[in-house]
């Protein structure tokens, strides 16, 4: 995995990268307009989170904020992820991600995941990393066990699940 000084990460298969203004337009349009974008890609979720991203100011660091999820060889959009911001006083920050239906199950969002997770913690300041995912959703519990998230509690519609870095 390498990150790179124009705010992108890599790994053997990823590349997330910042979503730029002009191209969270065209997602919340829902706007293929040539852009090499997997099939189901922008999902529901997407073209919400960058309805949130065009009503507010860029982050300090861009990959605190919202990442598209692309594979590193043909540069194909298939999903994103990211942080709901930088982290709190505590050094928390809470995780967000999706693939579309035609990536899920080649184990993208667990790498996607995992790269994030090891910049947050070697990068970015952060010390916890929390995120939730509805009951029925053993997709997204499978990605955050394999990524080592611990399942902390559960309610009515959420489990919540959280690691902390071990080192320093």
């Amino acid at each position: 995995m390498t990150m790179t000084q124009s705010a992108t990460i890599e790994t053997a298969r990823l590349v997330l990268r910042p979503i730029s203004r002009e191209e969270a337009e065209h997602i919340a349009a829902g706007s293929r307009d040539g852009r090499l974008w997997s099939e189901g890609y922008p999902r529901g979720d997407d073209q919400d989170v960058a309805r949130m991203l065009l009503g507010m100011a860029p982050p300090a660091d861009p990959l605190f904020g919202p990442l598209q999820v692309a594979l590193l060889g043909s540069g194909t959009v298939i999903g994103g992820i990211g942080f709901m911001g930088p982290p709190d006083a505590d050094g928390t920050v809470e995780i967000g991600y999706g693939v579309a239906p035609e990536a899920e199950g080649r184990g993208y969002t667990t790498e996607a995941v995992l790269a994030l997770l090891h910049w947050a913690f070697t990068v970015g300041g952060v010390r916890r990393v929390i995120a939730t995912t509805a009951l029925d959703n053993y997709g997204s519990q499978r990605v955050l066990d394999k990524a080592g998230l611990t399942l902390t509690r559960s309610d009515e519609t959420l489990h919540h699940y959280e690691i902390t870095r071990t080192n320093g």
